[in-house]
């Protein structure tokens, strides 16, 4: 790599050669073979940002997004998504079945009358900070007991609490060692 006087040779590099520099691997394992380029650029170690440099370098056409879903069967549907079938205790997000449930209470007048009166109980504060409303949806209900998992609890005005929008989000936050507002 480098001659008597200490500098590089003509044709040599001070990197260890990598194969995507390769025009022929580059295009057979991206064009041929689908791989995308993040999974390239972690195998040959480097960034994405990179491995599209060495595409355009070669002149290797880029997909289309259209051609990115088709590879990673984006958009399918029945049997062919890996999701199908999987509804109620066998989604992975699902919590107790309350969440269609919470909406339609919310949306009917029991639930607008829940948030009224926790909001009137309050003085319409935050009880964290004491910030008042000042705008729509400044200020938030929370419940203490969780709503999924608590069926007792879920319009009990006693089990929940006016915060301000950066207050409940503080409560969420891994800031609240203490759990305050948490059961």
């Amino acid at each position: 790599m480098r001659d008597n006087l200490g500098r590089f040779k003509k044709g040599s590099h001070w990197r260890q050669r990598k194969p995507h520099w390769d025009r022929e691997w580059l295009h057979e394992q991206y064009t041929a073979l689908g791989r995308s380029t993040g999974d390239l650029a972690a195998e040959c170690g480097c960034t994405d940002a990179n491995l599209l440099y060495w595409l355009k370098r070669h002149g290797i056409d880029r997909r289309s997004i259209a051609q990115a879903r088709a590879l990673k069967h984006w958009g399918v549907s029945g049997e062919y998504n890996p999701m199908h079938g999987r509804t109620g205790d066998a989604n992975p997000r699902y919590v107790d079945g309350s969440r269609p449930e919470r909406q339609r209470l919310y949306a009917q007048g029991h639930g607008k009358a829940f948030i009224r009166g926790v909001l009137k109980s309050d003085g319409y504060r935050c009880r964290r900070c004491a910030s008042a409303k000042t705008a729509p949806k400044s200020l938030h209900v929370h419940h203490i007991k969780t709503w999924a998992g608590n069926p007792t609890f879920r319009f009990a005005v006693d089990n929940a609490v006016t915060l301000c929008r950066a207050c409940h989000s503080w409560v969420h936050s891994r800031a609240n060692v203490e759990r305050e507002f948490l059961a």
